[in-house]
């Protein structure tokens, strides 16, 4: 029933300035269009994929990851984050390797998660495995 529907992240900001500046400065993300009345932003990567920023007073609620960002080089991506000053997060999860902010997850890749300007976790990862 649902399997051609496209899905997408929206990602709550409790004030939509400051992270619009956290997007664009720190991960380099400009967004395509701005829904009238200042409420919402909407970006587009040039992954192919839309993600929306939206106004709420319940940004930063979440102890999960709300969004996650594919990328080819996790460590790479996660240094270039950190020389902008971006903490990434740690957890205990048993099995895991961890390498200055990054984890290694096995047949999963690896995984570095930090937060955004209104304390949503985010998460950059080498995507899901073929299978």
């Amino acid at each position: 029933m649902l399997n051609s529907a496209s899905v997408t992240a929206n990602i709550p900001a409790a004030d939509l300035d400051r992270a619009r500046a956290f997007y664009a400065d720190t991960l380099g993300l400009t967004p395509a269009m701005e829904v009238p009345e200042g409420a919402m932003l909407i970006y587009r990567t040039d992954g192919g994929t839309m993600f929306s920023v939206y106004q709420t007073e319940f940004a930063g609620q979440a102890g999960h990851t709300i969004a996650q960002l594919h990328v080819d080089d996790v460590v790479a991506e996660t240094r270039a984050l950190q020389a902008k000053g971006v903490a990434f997060e740690t957890y205990d999860m048993p099995g895991v390797e961890w390498d200055e902010g990054v984890a290694s997850l096995g047949a999963m890749g690896q995984a570095a998660w930090f937060k955004d300007s209104e304390g949503n976790i985010l998460c950059l990862d080498s995507g899901y495995p073929e299978g």
